[in-house]
C-alpha cells in the first residue's frame, strides 16, 4: 500500500512540475485569475519507477522549414507549443499539426517519423517535457528499415 502511495506522490509532484515550467514560459498564464484557468492537457502516464524518476523539459526550436530527423523517445512525452506551429507524426497515425497552446503526448518508443516547422517562414518552438523512470538518452534515431 505504501508503494502505491509513493507512486500517486511522485506523479503528482510531475504534474506540479509540469504546471510550474508551463506558467514560467507562458506569460498569458502568469496573470490568470482563478476563473479563466483551464486544463491545458491531461492524459495517464504509463507505469514508472517512483524511486528512479526524473523530469527533463527540452526546448526545441525550429527555423522555418526546419525538420528533425526520425527518431523515438524512451520514455513518455508532453510536448506544448510555445511558438509558431509544428507538423507532428508518431507511430503511424496521421500527420497533425499543433498550434501556439496546443499541448500533445507521445508514448515511449514511438517512431516519431515527422517532427517539423510546419511554416517556410516563420520559427516555431516547442516543449518537451520527459518524463522518464530511468537513465536514458532523451531522443535515440529511429531503425532504418532493413534490407
Amino acid at each position: 500500500m505504501g508503494e502505491i502511495r509513493e507512486l500517486l506522490f511522485l506523479r503528482s509532484i510531475v504534474v506540479l512540475l509540469l504546471c510550474v515550467a508551463v506558467i514560467q514560459i507562458h506569460p498569458s498564464a502568469q496573470h490568470a485569475s482563478h476563473d479563466s484557468s483551464r486544463v491545458a492537457f491531461s492524459h495517464s502516464l504509463p507505469a514508472l519507477n517512483g524511486e528512479k524518476l526524473a523530469i527533463n523539459v527540452v526546448e526545441v526550436s525550429y527555423a522555418p522549414g526546419e525538420a528533425s530527423p526520425a527518431h523515438s523517445h524512451p520514455c513518455p512525452v508532453i510536448g506544448y507549443v510555445v511558438d509558431g506551429e509544428i507538423r507532428s507524426q508518431v507511430g503511424g497515425q496521421p500527420e497533425v499539426v499543433y498550434k501556439v497552446g496546443d499541448s500533445f503526448y507521445e508514448a515511449p518508443n514511438g517512431i516519431h517519423q515527422v517532427s517539423a516547422n510546419a511554416s517556410r517562414t516563420k520559427p516555431a518552438k516547442l516543449l518537451a517535457f520527459f518524463v522518464c523512470d530511468h537513465a536514458a538518452p532523451l531522443s535515440v534515431p529511429a531503425e532504418s528499415p532493413r534490407k
